[in-house]
């Protein structure tokens, strides 16, 4: 083979390769996408079983009361809390009974877009918890850390009190926005765009849904469903963390005009 062919031959190499990598690139895309909308139906379905199985009343976000837990860890719907040397404990999550999953890379916990080690973890044990969210702000707001001061007097829904549940979110790709340019936070909270406080709405500048998809963030609603939503609004764009609506309804609070 002369020259002229070899470079010729190397030509073609190159851009054959250039016109499959981005291809290849996309189906691994599309293959998480599937993957975590797999993990959320999951979820979904584990939600509507803890309900049928609890007076029909939605899920808790967290137990922290001394009156829930007693002298015991904080409970969230993945597990407990963990401390410092104890890592969290899965089976005591309000999720666990109806899941085949533990809290470990790759699990139904955590979104494929972002694994282990693209985030800082939440807790004091700086263990695998999850990165998706929880809609306990509309549906459990007495049993969501952080907020139940403000909107505790708020009912704590039953499924049968959900007037649309397709567009109801219930677990959502979430993050909190990365602080001083650090990597983002993982968290157990679907925040919405605005917050009840002081008797009145006000823009919540810290929405936690993670559009990680290709600006796409993954959501399942009370029906189960799981389908892909744009951003609204960004908080952080840079991490791409925002709200796919720039008011609460109808996914977050669909209520919130009547509080």
């Amino acid at each position: 083979m002369s020259l002229i062919e070899l470079l010729v031959v190397i030509a073609i190499s190159s851009l054959l390769l250039a016109m499959v990598l981005p291809a290849l690139g996309g189906a691994r895309e599309s293959a998480r996408g599937v993957r975590c909308a797999s993990n959320l139906r999951q979820m979904a379905m584990g939600w509507m079983m803890y309900a049928g199985e609890h007076g029909d009343r939605a899920m808790p976000l967290a137990y922290w009361e001394l009156k829930d837990i007693g002298s015991g860890p904080q409970i969230f719907w993945w597990g407990s809390h963990g401390t410092a040397t104890d890592p969290p404990d899965h089976a005591a999550g309000f999720l666990a009974p109806y899941l085949e999953s533990t809290l470990s890379a790759s699990s139904v916990y955590e979104c494929p877009n972002q694994p282990w080690e693209t985030y800082r973890p939440q807790g004091p044990s700086r263990s695998i918890t999850s990165t998706y969210g929880y809609n306990g702000y509309y549906l459990s707001p007495g049993k969501t850390p952080g907020w139940a001061s403000s909107i505790g007097h708020r009912p704590w829904r039953r499924i049968a009190d959900v007037e649309h549940p397709s567009s109801l979110f219930v677990f959502a790709d979430a993050l909190l926005g990365g602080f001083g340019g650090g990597l983002p936070m993982n968290t157990a909270l679907l925040d919405p765009p605005m917050l009840y406080m002081g008797g009145q709405w006000r823009v919540n500048d810290s929405p936690t849904t993670a559009f990680r998809h290709r600006r796409h963030a993954q959501i399942a609603a009370a029906d189960g469903s799981v389908q892909g939503h744009r951003a609204g609004a960004l908080m952080e764009g840079w991490d791409a963390i925002g709200s796919v609506t720039v008011t609460n309804s109808p996914g977050y609070v669909p209520d919130w005009r009547r509080w």
